[in-house]
This record gives C-alpha cells, sequence and structure tokens, in this order.
C-alpha cells in the first residue's frame, strides 16, 4: 500500500477543512461572537497538521483501489473530528462525542442534531453546522478532485469510493473537469436560492443556511421549530422546490443545459423519482385533509414539502408530521428507504436501485410462465449485466441487514420500537429525522452515547454506500493488492 500517497491527500483534506473555516471565523467576526477565538485555534491547527502530513514522503502519486477506498474511510473520519473542535473548543457542546456527532451529521448532509437548543448558538458554530452540509453534499472529496491538481494522477479511485449510486461515470473525459462541472451546476442552485429566500423576507444570513441544508439536501436550521418557524408559504414552497430539484442526479441537468432536454426527460430513474413524489403528495394531502387539516392548499403545500424533505434525506420540516394519520407516517417511512437519485446530493438506497430492483422482479414473474425464456434487465435502451444486478441485489440486502442489526442494538436500552427503527433509518438514509423520539419534536440528544457512536458510524457508512467502509474490515482486503 501506498502509505506517503494516503498521508499527502489526507493532509491536503485537512488543510482544506481549515481554509473553509475562514467563512464561519469571519461570521463570527462581524457578528461579534464568542466563537472566534474557537475557529482561529482550528484554522491554525489544521494548518499546521496538514501541511505536515501534505510534506510526506511518498512513493508516487498513484492511487489503486485500496488506496482510494483508505482515503475515502479515513478522510470522512477526519474531516469529522476536526470539524468537530470548533463545538468543543467554544463551549457549545460539552461532550466530544455530542459534537462528533454533530459534526458527521453535518458532514453526510444527515441533518440529526444532539443540541437541543440551536438558537442559542453563536452565528459562526450555526455557520459553520450548515457549511458543513453544502461542502459534504457534492463530497469533499470530488471537490479535492477539481481544486487540487496536484493529486490528479489516481484520483477516479477517490470519486468512485465516495461517489453515491451503483454506477460512476465522468460527464466529460477529464475527471477534473467533470468534478467542475457538477459544482458549477450545485453553486448555481446555491446562489439561485439564496436570491429567492432573501426575496421572500429571510435574512441574507439565513437565507445562505438554508439553502446549504436544501442543496446539500441536509437539514439543520437555525430554528428550533425547523422551517415550520416561517409562517410563509411561499419560504416553504421555495425550500421545498429546491429540495426535490436537488434529489435529482446533477448529471442530468449538464445535460439539459447542453440542449438535450427530451433526453433527459426520458430517464426512466428521474421519471420514477417524479411518479414516486408525485403519488405520495397527493396521497398524503388527501389523507390530512380529510383527518386534519381543513384546508386542502395546506395539505398539499406540507404534504409537498415533507415528501420533499424525506425522499431527498434532508430532513427539514414545516409541521409535526408525528401527529398526523399512521397512514401518511407510513408513506414517509417508505420513503425514508427509497432516497433521491444516483448522482444527486440525497441519501437512502437510491431510486435506480429501487427501479431495477422492481425490474427484476418482473423478470422472475415472466421467467414462471416462460422458465427458458432469456429475459434481459434494461435501464433505458441499456442492458444491465448480471455484475450490475448482484451489486443492486446485495447492495440492498446488507442496507437492509444493517438497518435491523442496528435497530436491534438501539433498542438494547429500552427505547420503543418507532424510536429505534426510524433512528436508525434516519441516520443510515442520511435522513436526520424519523418518528417518535426522533421525530421533529425531538432531537437525538435523548439518546445514550453508545446509540450515539452507533448513529455516527451509520450516518458514514450510509453517505459512503456500505461498502466503502466495510471493505476496510474485510481480511481479504488488507491481504491482497488492487
Amino acid at each position: 500500500m501506498n502509505c506517503g500517497v494516503i498521508v499527502k491527500v489526507l493532509g491536503n483534506i485537512i488543510m482544506l477543512e481549515g481554509a473553509s473555516m475562514f467563512l464561519p471565523l469571519l461570521v463570527s467576526i462581524i457578528y461579534k461572537q464568542e466563537d472566534t477565538v474557537a475557529f482561529v485555534i482550528c484554522i491554525a491547527l489544521t494548518g499546521v497538521l496538514g501541511f505536515a502530513m501534505s510534506r510526506f514522503p511518498r512513493q508516487s502519486n498513484t492511487i489503486k483501489i485500496k488506496e482510494g477506498v483508505v482515503i475515502v474511510s479515513l478522510g470522512w473520519l477526519l474531516i469529522s473530528i476536526f470539524g468537530a473542535m470548533p463545538f468543543v473548543f467554544s463551549g457549545a457542546v460539552e461532550s466530544f462525542i455530542d459534537a462528533l456527532f454533530e459534526t458527521v451529521s453535518g458532514f453526510t448532509t444527515t441533518g440529526a442534531t444532539v443540541i437541543d437548543n440551536v438558537e442559542a448558538l453563536p452565528k459562526g458554530l450555526l455557520f459553520w453546522r450548515s457549511f458543513t452540509h453544502w461542502i459534504g453534499g457534492m463530497g469533499i472529496l470530488a471537490f479535492t478532485v477539481a481544486f487540487l491538481p496536484a493529486m490528479g494522477v489516481g484520483s477516479f479511485q477517490l470519486y468512485k469510493a465516495e461517489s453515491p449510486g451503483p454506477t460512476v461515470d465522468k460527464i466529460v473525459p477529464r475527471l477534473r473537469d467533470s468534478a467542475k462541472i457538477l459544482y458549477s451546476i450545485y453553486i448555481g442552485f446555491t446562489v439561485l436560492q439564496i436570491i429567492l429566500l432573501v426575496l421572500g423576507g429571510m435574512s441574507l444570513f439565513e437565507s445562505a443556511l438554508y439553502t446549504f441544508g436544501s442543496v446539500g439536501t441536509g437539514g439543520f436550521s437555525t430554528r428550533n421549530n425547523s422551517v415550520g418557524a416561517y409562517n410563509s408559504t411561499y419560504i416553504h414552497i421555495v425550500i421545498a422546490v429546491f429540495m426535490f430539484l436537488c434529489g435529482v442526479n446533477f448529471q442530468l441537468y449538464y445535460v439539459m443545459l447542453k440542449g438535450r432536454i427530451k433526453e433527459a426527460l426520458k430517464d426512466q430513474e428521474l421519471r420514477f423519482y417524479i411518479g414516486v413524489v408525485g403519488m405520495s403528495v397527493i396521497l398524503i394531502a388527501l389523507n390530512i385533509h380529510f383527518s386534519i387539516y381543513n384546508n386542502f392548499g395546506k395539505s398539499l403545500r406540507d404534504s409537498f414539502f415533507q415528501v420533499s424533505s424525506i425522499i431527498t434525506t434532508t430532513g427539514y420540516s414545516t409541521a409535526n408530521y408525528d401527529t398526523w394519520p399512521t397512514f401518511s407516517k407510513a408513506i414517509l417511512f417508505m420513503l425514508m428507504f427509497i432516497g433521491g437519485c444516483a448522482g444527486s446530493t440525497a441519501g437512502g438506497i437510491k431510486c435506480i436501485r429501487i427501479l431495477v430492483a422492481l425490474k427484476m422482479i418482473k423478470r422472475e414473474i415472466m421467467k414462471i410462465f416462460h422458465p427458458r425464456a432469456v429475459v434481459p434487465v434494461k435501464l433505458g435502451h441499456k442492458v444491465l449485466s448480471n455484475d450490475m444486478l448482484i451489486s443492486i441485489s446485495s447492495f440492498s440486502i446488507l442496507y437492509i441487514l444493517i438497518f435491523v442489526l442496528s435497530t436491534l442494538a438501539v433498542s438494547l436500552e429500552g427505547v420503543d420500537l418507532v424510536s429505534a427503527s426510524s433512528a436508525v433509518a434516519a441516520t443510515l438514509g442520511n435522513i436526520g429525522i424519523g418518528l417518535g423520539l426522533a421525530g421533529p419534536a425531538h432531537t437525538f440528544s435523548q439518546f445514550s452515547e453508545l446509540s450515539k457512536v452507533i448513529f455516527s458510524f451509520l450516518m458514514l457508512v450510509g453517505r459512503l454506500e456500505l461498502f466503502t467502509v466495510l471493505a476496510l474490515f474485510s481480511k481479504k482486503f488488507w491481504k491482497n493488492e488492487f
């Protein structure tokens, strides 16, 4: 294993994280907050350590599969550890486990929080916790690949190990250019949403923070009541629309920008995603209208917002949906597992895997009547290989297995089944909110420190698509060369 290049890349990532702390430091200085010193210490610490690691001697700049997996896994762990330091040094969070949980939740765009009163946090920390969503949304390593050309050799292994979805394609031949195009679209959405929220009467500071959470599909809020604190249909709709848009594969936006709009709209995963959202919104709106709400327009608004929030694994809320009828809550619980599209900033199993699984079920039913027929599984005009089908099946089975085992582990502390299962689903799927004790009216502060460690691990595993992290625990991984 090329340990030198691993240390070098990790050093660059740490320095990049330190550089990103200048923005919350600037916010802290402008608003004259008490967390200024904490950010100065963290910037100095990450700068010195990162620079030293970046100068570590190495044999070559080649990054193979093994190095890529180690860099991605350790990279996310290190940025979470150093990202937790501002919370600890400022005294805003007393427990390091809580600070680590909060930071892992931020970078993995989960949005689960252990802070009961977020409105008491200094503005620098508020900015930092939401900014981690924006950094982690597109992927800090994709950002590294785009803007640190010195790491270009073999960097596709980093991109592949971190990218969400069963397939990873470069939209243009050069990986660095692909990453830059995706980030340009990402930044474009960010700027547009900030402008629209400011026009809706929200302050520039809060507009930026809610945009970081929407575009990064994170979910950290500046208010204890999340987006529901803003009694504005306009703000609710703007945030809901951008959550929905950022649950779409970002490569499709590039296709649209190239003028191939019809081609993008024919994408089967996109159609499946739109269909699931549309059907869920209508069913929930009708259900809550006839049982709780008197105004169908409000029912439709809250339904669209919550469906967009859950399926894109963002985790914002405008209402305490835990009080909604069981039918509506069951739909939202189902959406926690589906997630957004591959290549988006959303988490979950991903629509493409669900769609392929349904096609595989259809094939098996057809083979009952035609046992000798060769029925390929297609996605559009592309026939999926057996390796791809096995990969998708394995991922889905492993996802459910981790969900079940983790639910059993969390339930050992006496938590009810609904709270335990939804908390696990909310962290493994990077959603942030669930039902019961993990619902929109509560925080994760009520869980034990052991459960918070489990949740932190689940957030990292879910963000990195299971196999990247779990590969580190394989004996074969450490024995063989890749």
